[in-house]
């Protein structure tokens, strides 16, 4: 009798096209967030960039990821 395994996955490595296209949509991202930063009131402005808001979306954004990337794949 067969044991089921893991499910396949893809054994291709990432190339210079994933890595350029991973990039590009990073970089948009972060003029798409300074686009829209730009828009809001000078007031609000001083709030997120003088006050502690920009690094509590830091570290809840890392937690997040890092907490992401250690459950894995679901089975």
């Amino acid at each position: 009798m067969v044991e089921p395994g893991p499910p396949p996955t893809s054994q291709r490595p990432a190339g210079w096209i994933d890595v350029l296209l991973v990039s590009v949509a990073v970089v948009a991202c972060v003029f798409g967030a300074a686009a829209l930063t730009g828009l809001l009131p000078t007031e609000v402005q001083r709030v997120i960039f003088h006050g502690p808001v920009l690094i509590v979306v830091l570290i809840v954004g890392t937690g997040l990821l890092l907490w992401r990337i250690s459950r894995g794949r679901p089975a």
